[in-house]
């Protein structure tokens, strides 16, 4: 009898247990707060279609200054950094072997002028007179090769920028005695967007700056757009001369080339709607309609201060979430603050 009575005491307890347990679940329903968000209306507007590239700064003309064969160096007139003209001589080499050739020069011009005469007075056939000229020419081409070779001059105006020999050294070929650069004025290379590809056009305006002198911009234009495209980077080169008249942007320098493609109508949003969702690098926005927040996917476009511009993904006067996304999901019922 009290078995019996002790069973039907614990059915008792489970059915008021498992009454109170719906009560409880159902107040905590009915108490279950939606989540607060604030929201931004955004909309489409002018965007300028600005790209910023990197390049390096590249000498406008770079000249190895050596000679064809294996000389001693006799003089090096000039130091790294100096600034030389069109024409100036750099090098002189050793020029013995020049002299030489000068006085079989003197003989071949005397030789010639001998037959010369001959010709003139009937003394020598044509081809006589033929295969002398021709000697004296091969000769004179000789001497002018070496005489080139022998005072090495330099053939732009620019500056020194390496020297690799001292007097006296022996030049074996391989390393150049000189290196001299073009540097007013000087060029950038950078890759740009086949999808950009009919709206470079040569001479355009471009903007550049330098990391070594911070924000300040100089002006340059594009010089040279390259005609094909990269089958494998889908870009295509284009080349930007800076005038660089005050020479202070140099060769080697890491600059920033800004170009500008005009503008494109996009929406732009508040940076602070952008979610990155975690494991990828999909960026996405909470959209809100009718009491509900959904998931879209979004494609950036250029950062501007506070906000994005959006290539895709939210249409024209949505309104998107800007706080409150951390326990946001597709569908989540919000309140709005």
């Amino acid at each position: 009898m009290r078995t019996r009575l002790h069973i039907v005491a614990l059915l008792a307890m489970g059915l008021l247990s498992a009454c109170t347990g719906s009560k409880e679940e159902k107040a905590a329903t009915e108490n279950n707060e939606k989540l607060k968000v604030k929201l931004a209306t955004v909309s489409v507007r002018p965007v300028a279609q600005i790209q910023e590239y990197t390049a390096t700064v590249e000498a406008e003309v770079k000249n190895n200054i050596a000679p064809a064969s294996p000389v001693r160096i006799t003089k090096i007139w000039v130091e790294v950094g100096d600034h030389v003209s069109k024409g100036q001589k750099l090098v002189s080499m050793d020029a013995a072997n020049l002299q030489q050739l000068k006085f079989q020069l003197d003989n071949k011009e005397i030789e010639f002028k001998r037959m010369d005469e001959l010709y003139k007075v009937g003394g020598a056939s044509r081809s006589e007179w033929d295969a002398a000229k021709m000697a004296l020419d091969v000769m004179r081409s000789s001497y002018n090769n070496l005489l080139e070779n022998t005072s090495l001059l330099s053939p732009i105006n620019g500056v020194v920028t390496a020297r690799n020999y001292d007097n006296g050294d022996l030049y074996s070929g391989g390393t150049p005695v000189l290196t001299v650069e073009q540097i007013t004025p000087v060029k950038l290379l950078v890759n740009v967007s086949e999808g950009y590809f009919t709206q470079v056009k040569k001479g355009a305006p471009v903007s550049v700056k330098m990391d070594v002198y911070g924000d300040e911009e100089f002006e340059g234009r594009i010089s040279l757009v390259y005609p094909t495209i990269d089958a494998t980077t889908r870009t295509f080169p284009v080349e930007v001369q800076l005038t660089n008249r005050d020479q202070r942007v140099r060769p080697g320098m890491f600059a920033r080339v800004t170009l500008n493609f005009g503008t494109k109508d996009h929406v732009v949003v508040p940076d602070m709607a952008i979610v990155k969702r975690a494991g990828s690098g999909d960026r996405f926005v909470y959209v809100y309609k009718e009491g509900k927040v959904s998931y879209q996917q979004v494609e950036l476009g250029r950062r501007m201060d506070t906000e994005y511009e959006l290539i895709s993904g939210v249409e024209n006067n949505a309104q998107v979430v800007i706080a409150g996304q951390t326990k946001l999901y597709d569908g989540a019922e919000v309140d709005v603050e």
